[in-house]
């Protein structure tokens, strides 16, 4: 397999993935008692998504096998500086949101719930969680693998943007209605991501702690309905369905976060 075209191993890696997968998930299904025409609540999805993403590191690994390639290859290097990468991510995409959301308030277009502030400490941690599981994953797969991989025949570039697409299109196997407005932004950011393992040295830390980041700050905020929009300005300023990449405000963040990390990978070259 070491001279397949890079699509054929892409296309390969996601098929087993799947594959792997689908015997787990009728299992988990049949235990939750999920009815195939019913709209799932994301508290039903959630083991359905975890455990397609706990199973994501072992199919990689057997892909690897095949493709003469290691974790390291694919920018998860196990080591001290991937945590202080980890950490550095985090901050930068906590940041970003709290300058975008501050932005908001002060023009009036979203206001603070306080009265739901007490709903965060018991749901913290579990997102937390969650957060830095998802990130990890999709990283390690569409930054790590994907990107790896079609960097054997296109431009870091071209790579990055026919990746980010994959990445951007996959989001609708989970919600079809909330997700199609996010295509743009979601392909946006997993640009900004890719500047984030560049700017890492070909590490994923910086990529995975800022994705994780910006799922585990969007998805607190999303549970303890802590942010309730004013109706000031149209929805596609703020987010159509409350979702910060289906708006003018969402994109504007990772364009700002992806100056940052453009700035960094100049200064960590030279």
């Amino acid at each position: 397999m070491k001279d397949a075209s890079v699509l054929v191993v892409v296309m390969a890696f996601f098929i087993f993935w799947v594959g792997c997968w689908l015997p787990v998930a009728a299992v988990t299904a049949i235990a939750l008692n999920l009815k195939p025409t019913k709209s799932l609540q994301p508290e039903q999805k959630l083991p359905l998504m975890v455990s397609l993403y706990l199973l994501a590191p072992l199919v990689l690994w057997v892909v690897i096998r095949f493709t003469n390639r290691s974790f390291s290859d694919y920018g998860l290097l196990v080591n001290i500086s991937l945590l202080g990468s980890l950490a550095l991510g985090f901050g930068l995409g906590v940041l970003s949101l709290a300058i975008m959301f501050t932005c908001q308030f002060w023009l009036g277009w979203c206001s603070l719930q306080k009265s739901n502030l007490k709903l965060i400490p018991s749901i913290l941690l579990p997102i937390l969680l969650i957060a830095l599981l998802v990130g990890g994953i999709e990283e390690l797969v569409f930054r790590g693998f994907v990107l790896t991989e079609l960097e054997r025949d296109y431009s870091i570039w071209l790579a990055a943007a026919i990746s980010s697409l994959i990445f951007a299109v996959l989001h609708l196997v989970w919600e079809q209605r909330e997700t199609l407005p996010q295509l743009p932004g979601l392909w946006l950011m997993g640009m900004m991501l890719v500047l984030a393992r560049v700017a890492d040295g070909g590490s994923l830390g910086i990529a995975w702690g800022l994705h994780a980041a910006l799922v585990w700050a969007i998805a607190t905020i999303d549970t303890a309905e802590l942010i309730t929009y004013t109706g000031k300005v149209p929805e596609w300023f703020t987010g159509k369905n409350k979702k910060p990449l289906a708006g003018v405000a969402g994109i504007i963040c990772v364009i700002g976060t992806s100056s940052i990390l453009w700035v960094l990978s100049k200064y960590f070259s030279t």
